[in-house]
């Protein structure tokens, strides 16, 4: 799947001139991304990282481009899932994501590791994590729409919600979208306890 192989890494300390990077997460990654440095440039996100090592001191890192990959879920759907690396400084995270009209969609995860981190075994860590979530279902369907599956735990993800102007959420579970109320309609009468964390970490 690794088709630029990483070399042994060192890491130091980030500078000041690493706050002035502003990536723009939505974007994949052969779009560009922005760098705040005297104004905007557009950088794709090889170049981006390369900066990023640059002025990190991360004089051994190398990019990785990884191929697709397909996973089937407990139901044996085949979902596609594409990957981008974001060097950060102190970490580099693995994304993998789904695509939607050439848009990150549907399911998402994330790793973070080091920079000295071997790049492979990284990807190897991030796929058994999908493996894990995509082995069970947290919603069925009926004649009443979507309703929680019968374990009684949810989880997914946070989204805004271009439909709404951002004024209510848009939930993402199992790789579908669920509108706030329609999840509010679920668990009507119901207590529940809510626990949130960062997209890199499993739950």
């Amino acid at each position: 799947m690794l088709t630029e192989h990483g070399s042994s890494r060192s890491a130091a300390s980030a500078p000041d001139p690493l706050r002035r990077l502003q990536p723009d997460h939505a974007e994949l990654r052969h779009r560009p991304l922005r760098l705040l440095e005297q104004g905007y440039r557009q950088l794709c996100s090889r170049c981006f990282n390369t900066e990023v090592a640059q002025l990190a001191g991360l004089q051994g890192f190398e990019d990785a481009k990884f191929e697709a990959v397909g996973l089937a879920d407990c139901t044996g759907e085949l979902h596609e899932f594409h990957f981008r690396t974001h060097l950060f400084g102190t970490g580099v995270a693995l994304d993998a994501f789904e695509l939607r009209d050439g848009s990150p969609a549907g399911y998402q995860f994330q790793i973070i590791g080091d920079p000295k981190d071997d790049l492979m075994v990284l990807l190897g860590r991030l796929i058994e994590k999908m493996r894990r979530a995509l082995s069970c279902k947290h919603l069925t369907d009926d004649a009443h729409g979507p309703q929680i599956a019968d374990q009684g735990v949810v989880r997914g993800r946070i989204e805004w919600d271009d439909d709404r102007g951002g004024r209510v959420p848009l939930l993402v579970i199992d790789g579908r979208e669920i509108e706030w109320d329609e999840f509010g309609r679920m668990f009507e009468g119901s207590q529940f306890k809510l626990h949130i964390a960062d997209k890199s970490e499993e739950l």
